[in-house]
C-alpha cells in the first residue's frame, strides 16, 4: 500500500521532468549534451517553468508532492525504530541533499549559462506545440497540488482508504509512530534539501569555470 501510494505520488514530477527534457532536446535539434546547452530561460519560458517545478518537487521543496512522498518514506523508515531503519533514514537524508544539489545544477547548466550551442540551433530552438504542452501543464499541476490535495486520503493516520483491502498487517503499517517522530527527525530531509540547493547555488556562481575547464580537459 505504501509503495503504491508513494509510487502514484512521485510519478507526476518524474514524469514531469522527462517530458521537460524531451521538449530541451527537442528545441535543441535533438541535442543530448547538456555542456552545450545553455541559455534558453529566455528562448523557452514555459519550458524553463516545468522543469523548474519538477526539480523543485523532486528536490523536495517544501509543500510541492515530492516533498510528501520523500518525507513519508524517511519518516517511515526511522519509525521502525532498528539500526537498519536508521541507517536508511540518514541515507535518505544525505540523498535529499545530493538530490536537491544536482537538480539545480541541471536548471543552471541548461537555462542559465550563456549559450554553448551553435548559433544556427540557438536561432531555430522555440517552444513545443501544444499537443506537447498539454501533459506537461497537466504534470505540472500534480507535481504542485497532488501530495498537499491527498496526503491525507492515501497514507493519513486513521484514513479508510485501504478498509477494502484483503488483509493488511498492522505492523507493516508504522504510521502511528511516525506521526509522532519529533520536529527536528521531520525537519532534517528539509534542512539538507535546502542546503544543496544553497550549496549547489554557491558552487556554480564561485566555481562554475573552474569546473567546466575540468570537463574540458577531462574529455579532451
Amino acid at each position: 500500500m505504501l509503495l503504491f501510494s508513494t509510487y502514484l505520488i512521485t510519478r507526476f514530477f518524474k514524469a514531469l521532468l522527462f517530458l521537460s527534457a524531451g521538449s530541451v532536446i527537442h528545441a535543441l535539434a535533438d541535442e543530448q549534451d547538456l555542456r552545450k546547452m545553455g541559455g534558453l530561460v529566455n528562448l523557452l519560458p514555459v519550458t524553463y517553468l516545468m522543469f523548474f517545478i519538477g526539480s523543485f518537487s523532486l528536490a523536495g521543496f517544501p509543500f510541492l508532492t515530492g516533498f510528501y512522498s520523500k518525507d513519508l518514506i524517511l519518516e517511515l523508515s526511522f519509525s521502525n525504530f532498528s539500526d537498519i531503519a536508521l541507517f536508511a533514514y540518514v541515507l535518505g537524508v544525505i540523498s535529499a541533499f545530493f538530490t536537491a544539489f544536482y537538480s539545480i545544477r541541471l536548471l543552471y547548466l541548461t537555462f542559465f549559462v550563456n549559450p554553448n550551442a551553435s548559433k544556427t540551433v540557438i536561432s531555430h530552438s522555440h517552444e513545443p506545440n501544444i499537443f506537447m504542452l498539454i501533459p506537461l501543464l497537466g504534470l505540472c499541476f500534480g507535481s504542485i497540488w497532488f501530495g498537499f490535495m491527498f496526503k491525507e486520503v492515501f497514507v493519513g493516520l486513521g484514513t479508510s482508504f485501504w478498509s477494502n483491502s484483503i488483509f493488511v498487517k498492522f505492523s507493516n503499517v508504522p504510521f502511528t509512530d511516525s506521526e509522532f517522530l519529533p520536529a527536528y527527525i521531520k525537519m532534517f530531509p528539509v534542512i539538507f534539501s535546502l542546503l544543496g540547493m544553497v550549496f549547489s547555488y554557491l558552487f556554480l556562481m564561485y566555481f562554475y569555470s573552474f569546473n567546466f575547464n575540468l570537463i574540458i580537459l577531462k574529455n579532451s
